[in-house]
C-alpha cells in the first residue's frame, strides 16, 4: 500500500488545524538538545485524533453513515468521532472504558454522541463494540489498525518535516496501539530516511515493544492505567507491520519521567497535558544527544484536574531533583535540630517522624531538594560521616505511593503531648528559626511537613510539654511568630495520633 500517497491526500484540514512546533527554550538550553514541541493539544478536541477519524469516516459511502457510527476509545478518539459525526450529521455511540477520565466523558458528551462505558481498558470495550455493531448494524470506525486513519495521523509528521527544517534529528511519538506511530514513521522514512523515528511507550504498558521484541503481536495481561490514552493491550495488525519497518526503536518510561515531562511542557507552553501528551518528550529527556534537534509529539491534554496533586509530587522524583531518606536520629530534645543541621542549605520538601518511645532511634522519613543523583549520594554520604543511619528510598516506589502518607500512629507512653498546626513561610531556613526557639527546650513527639508549592507550607507538630510549662512555651510560639493553632483536643489526632494505653 502507497501510504505516502494516501497521506498526501489525507482529508484532515475541514475539521483539523496545521497545529505549531514550538521550542521549549529553557529546556533546550539545560540539555543542549533542541526540543520542538508538536502541539496537537491545540486542536479542537485537544487531541491529534480527530485527523484519523475524519479521514476515515469522510472516505465512507454515505449509506455507511447513516446507519450511523461506533467507536471503542479512552477518550480522544472517541472526540475525533464525536466531533466528524457532527460535522457529517451522523449518529455516533462511543464505547468508552469506565477508567476513562471524567473530562473525556464529558467532553464526547458535549460533542453529542451516545456513551457506553465497559470494561477497565481499551481491549475490553473493543471486544463490547464488537457486540452491538452486530447487534446494531452500526458502521465501526476503527481507533488505529485502519489504513484510513493511519493516514490521517500521518499528517502530523508531514507538518513536523514542513516545520522543522534540515536540521531536525529525530521525531518522538508515543503508542498505544500504533496509529500514530505508524502514520508518522512511514511518512518520514519515505521522505526524509535520515531522521530517526522512536515510538515511545510508559514501561508498564508496552505492547508494541513487547511484540517487537517477540516478532509477533503480544497481548498485555494488565496494562498500566496512568497514561490511559495509550493503555492498549494489543498492538493493532497493520500498526506492527509498519512500526516493525520503519520505527528506529522504542523507548520506555516510567511514570516519574512522565510526570517531570508534564512539568517540562506545562513550563515551556503553560498548558498541562495528559500523561500520554507528556511520553514523547519524556523519552526524548533520557535519550536525546547533545547538539540534536528533536521533535516531540504532544499528542493530547485531556487530563482530570484532579490528577494534577499526583503528578506535581512525582515530578521531582522524575527530575531527580529530590531525595527521600529513612534517616534514625536519637529520641531526645535536641537531635532534630542537628539533624537538620547536617542537611545544610538543602530544601526539605518533606519531613514525617512520630515519636515511638523515650531513649530508642526515631525514624524520619524525609524529602530534600537535590541538583541531581550525585549530590543524593553525597548527601547519604555525610549522613554516614555523622553516624546518622540512613536508608535511600528514592527509588523505592512503596516509599513514594503509600509509606510517606502513612508514617505516624497512635502514641504510646508519650506524655504531656500537645499538637498544633502551623503556617511556615516557604523560604529557605524557615524550619531552622523554627527549631532554633524550640529544641532543647521541648521534646518534639510528632512532625510532618510536606512542600506543596504554596507561599505557606502546612505543620502538623507534637511537643512534649508538662502543665506548669504551658505558659513559657506559648510565648515560645509566638516569639517565632508563625500563625498557629492549638489541636490537641481536634478527634482527628486523638483518634489516629493521640495517646493510647496497651491493654
Amino acid at each position: 500500500m502507497n501510504y505516502l500517497t494516501k497521506i498526501l491526500n489525507a482529508n484532515v484540514y475541514e475539521v483539523a488545524i496545521e497545529t505549531p512546533l514550538d521550542e521549549a527554550t529553557a529546556l533546550s538550553k539545560r540539555f543542549g538538545v533542541k526540543f520542538l514541541l508538536k502541539r496537537e493539544d491545540l486542536q479542537c478536541v485537544h487531541s491529534y485524533k480527530l485527523r484519523g477519524a475524519y479521514n476515515k469516516m469522510s472516505s465512507l459511502p454515505r449509506e455507511a453513515l447513516e446507519k450511523g457510527v461506533l467507536a471503542a476509545s479512552a477518550g480522544n478518539h472517541a472526540q475525533g468521532v464525536a466531533l466528524a459525526a457532527r460535522k457529517l450529521g451522523v449518529k455516533a455511540t462511543i464505547v468508552m472504558p469506565v477508567t476513562t477520565p471524567e473530562i473525556k466523558v464529558n467532553a464526547v458528551k458535549a460533542l453529542g454522541a451516545n456513551i457506553v462505558l465497559f470494561g477497565d481498558g481499551y481491549s475490553d470495550c473493543a471486544e463490547e463494540a464488537e457486540r452491538i455493531v452486530k447487534e446494531k448494524n452500526l458502521t465501526f470506525i476503527p481507533p488505529y489498525d485502519d489504513p484510513d486513519v493511519i493516514a490521517g495521523q500521518g499528517t502530523v509528521g508531514k507538518e513536523i518535516l514542513e516545520q522543522a527544517g534540515r536540521d531536525l534529528s529525530a521525531v518522538y511519538v508515543p503508542i498505544g496501539g500504533g496509529g500514530l506511530a505508524a502514520g508518522v514513521s512511514v511518512y518520514i522514512k519515505s521522505v526524509r530516511p535520515e531522521v530517526k523515528v522512536y515510538g515511545v511507550e510508559p514501561e508498564d504498558s508496552d505492547c508494541m515493544y513487547q511484540s517487537l521484541k517477540a516478532g509477533k503481536r503480544v497481548v498485555l495481561d494488565n496494562p498500566g492505567l496512568f497514561a490511559d490514552g495509550v493503555c492498549v493491550k494489543k498492538p493493532g495488525e497493520e500498526t506492527f507491520k509498519i512500526c516493525r519497518q520503519n520505527l528506529d526503536g522504542i523507548i520506555r518510561v516510567t511514570t516519574a519521567e512522565t510526570c517531570a515531562a508534564i512539568k517540562d511542557i506545562f513550563e515551556a507552553t503553560r498548558a498541562i497535558c495528559e500523561p500520554a501528551g507528556a511520553l514523547a518528550l519524556a523519552a526524548a529527556k533520557k535519550n536525546a544527544k547533545k547538539g540534536e534537534a528533536v521533535a516531540c509529539v504532544i499528542s493530547g491534554a485531556n487530563m482530570n484536574f484532579d490528577r494534577i496533586r499526583f503528578v506535581s509530587e512525582e515530578t521531582e522524583l522524575g527530575e531527580g531533583r529530590e531525595a527521600i531518606f529513612d534517616c534514625a536520629i536519637p529520641e531526645q530534645p535536641g537531635s532534630f535540630s542537628r539533624f537538620i543541621a547536617k542537611l545544610g542549605k538543602r530544601n526539605v520538601t518533606e519531613f514525617n517522624y512520630r515519636m515511638v518511645g523515650e531513649g530508642v532511634l526515631a525514624h524520619v522519613f524525609v524529602g530534600v531538594s537535590v541538583k541531581d543523583k550525585e549530590d543524593r549520594l553525597a548527601l547519604r554520604k555525610s549522613f554516614r560521616s555523622a553516624g546518622i543511619h540512613s536508608i535511600d528510598l528514592s527509588e523505592n516506589q512503596l516509599a513514594k505511593e503509600h509509606i510517606r502518607h502513612m508514617v505516624g500512629g497512635l502514641a504510646y507512653k508519650i506524655k504531656d503531648e500537645v499538637v498544633y498546626t502551623f503556617e511556615f513561610p516557604e523560604r529557605p531556613g524557615a524550619l531552622t528559626d523554627f527549631l532554633s526557639v524550640i529544641a532543647g527546650r521541648w521534646n518534639i513527639s510528632l512532625f510532618h511537613y510536606r512542600n506543596h508549592g504554596a507561599d505557606h507550607g502546612k505543620v502538623l507538630a507534637g511537643f512534649q510539654v508538662p502543665g506548669e510549662e504551658r505558659e513559657d512555651f506559648a510565648a515560645a510560639l509566638n516569639q517565632i511568630g508563625y500563625q498557629y493553632q492549638d489541636v490537641t483536643k481536634d478527634p482527628a489526632y486523638k483518634y489516629f495520633l493521640g495517646k493510647r494505653s496497651r491493654k
